[in-house]
């Protein structure tokens, strides 16, 4: 029974569901050494941390000058990152004990992710969670990616739920930004904590600032139960 009615939780995959930050770091470093930018180092990382895979390559064409096609990087950067994924991501506890709460309370969720749909289902079966997890949303569907609120509103759609009625689990600034432009509730969970003071989670209903340390599942889901949808 869900008692928690006319509610929907959609869910960010990385970084928020689980720790995959460091593979797709270690995918990035591959493939810019091998297009002659080495010592791509963690700093630079972070600066695309939340926003899609295609964004980032696209970015990297520019800033780096880079002479391979943004087909060819995008193309790379998955390959060396689903070589990674499958065998190494670690989903967070607390966030796997959320989902399940959910599941138990009867509540629809979904994944809308900046990564590859094949990305997002070999992470989720890597880490068990696809046997709860079964509406994906890759920013690959849909015409933009975050902060653009595109791959929330499909998500909504799919689970058939009113954009008003969708609180959305985010790590990173650019979903917090998309959360709120598709008119949904966010819990940010900030993956950077250095960044929990930045304008674009001010909008956030509920913000664990000290990140996923500080985050537990009961304290989110109680916090559901307590705002009630439309809130």
């Amino acid at each position: 029974m869900n008692t928690l009615p006319d509610l929907s939780v959609v869910f960010d995959l990385d970084g928020t569901l689980v720790d995959s930050e460091p593979n797709y770091y270690e995918a990035g470093r591959r493939v810019l050494a091998a297009h002659g930018v080495p010592d791509f180092s963690w700093a630079e990382h972070e600066e695309y941390v939340g926003i899609s895979t295609l964004e980032t390559v696209t970015d990297w064409k520019r800033r780096y000058g880079l002479a391979a096609s943004v087909d060819e990087l995008l193309a790379d950067k998955n390959r060396e990152y689903l070589a990674l994924a499958g065998a190494s991501t670690r989903a967070y506890p607390e966030m796997r004990e959320f989902v399940g709460l959910l599941a138990g309370a009867g509540v629809p969720m979904a994944v809308a992710s900046g990564s590859s749909i094949a990305a997002i289902r070999t992470v989720l079966a890597g880490t068990g969670l696809d046997a709860l997890l079964h509406t994906l949303v890759s920013a690959e569907e849909v015409p933009h990616g975050k902060p653009a609120p595109d791959v929330f509103l499909e998500a909504a759609r799919r689970l058939d739920a009113a954009p008003e009625d969708c609180v959305v689990v985010e790590d990173a600034a650019p979903g917090a930004v998309a959360a709120h432009a598709a008119g949904m509730r966010c819990i940010a969970v900030p993956y950077v904590t250095a960044q929990a003071d930045a304008p674009e989670f001010a909008t956030a209903g509920l913000l664990v600032r000290g990140g996923q340390p500080e985050f537990t599942a009961r304290a989110a889901f109680d916090w559901l139960v307590g705002s009630g949808p439309g809130s």
